[in-house]
């Protein structure tokens, strides 16, 4: 079972503001909203990367596989979903694994996350594991799992749907979903609320860069974090402008 992939439209101001803000903000903005399980749980990147990893959903669901209908010779077929997923997620976006949160068997291995790189997609999530995370921890192309998979197993999931709403690491992900990781995890932000939940952020991040520095220097957070003295709103301008902020 398939469906017509979702359109996302990713500006290029928010994916800015997204490369350039924490997974810990963007949860504080979603839980203002009453949305409190974006967080992908159990998922961590596999190596470090220069910014963070931004673009809308593409996903992959797997089920527990059935024997018959899972054998080996399932990847010789080139509309196997997995392979599938590889050659039409789209440039940009970020691919997405239900892996039912097993490890077990691999999602991929280097080369087909090797591939998702060579194509220009934005980064590569399971709840499960990959295989070679060796070498997938030296692409430069972010790539996010539970812990690396046996390398055996390899039929112990079946994929079945692509681009369909999902489950990642307890989190809801639905096609154009805007996902972005850090070096902490990856959080997934409704497609309709990504632009103003970055807005919010990015100022955010902003004042929080501020009172850190203010910190640093002595001063205490009575009265500037949560900045209720009067003073701070004028300081935290005044950095700003200082600051090009």
């Amino acid at each position: 079972m398939t469906s017509a992939p979702a359109t996302s439209s990713l500006s290029p101001e928010t994916r800015k503001r997204l490369k350039a803000v924490s997974t810990a903000t963007l949860c504080t903005c979603l839980f203002k909203r009453g949305l409190r399980n974006q967080f992908l749980q159990n998922v961590h990147p596999i190596g470090t990367y220069q910014e963070n990893m931004v673009g809308p959903a593409y996903t992959l669901r797997y089920i527990p596989a059935r024997e018959d209908l899972n054998r080996m010779d399932v990847f010789l077929d080139r509309g196997h979903p997995q392979r599938r997923a590889v050659e039409e997620c789209p440039p940009g976006a970020v691919l997405v694994f239900d892996s039912r949160k097993d490890a077990r068997a691999a999602s991929a291995g280097g080369i087909l996350v090797a591939r998702l790189q060579a194509r220009g997609v934005a980064g590569v999530v399971t709840d499960g594991g990959f295989r070679d995370t060796p070498d997938i921890a030296r692409y430069a192309m972010p790539a996010y799992q539970q812990r690396p998979s046996a390398p055996t197993n390899l039929t112990l999931h079946q994929a079945l749907d692509l681009n369909v709403p999902i489950g990642c690491g307890d989190a809801p992900v639905w096609p154009g979903d805007i996902v972005v990781g850090d070096a902490e995890g990856v959080v997934i932000l409704p497609a309709h609320l990504a632009d103003e939940i970055a807005a919010e952020a990015f100022e955010m991040t902003a004042f929080e860069d501020f009172v850190a520095e203010q910190v640093a220097k002595g001063r205490s957070i009575l009265g500037l974090y949560p900045a209720t003295d009067p003073q701070t709103p004028i300081d935290f301008a005044a950095w700003r402008k200082a600051n090009g902020r």
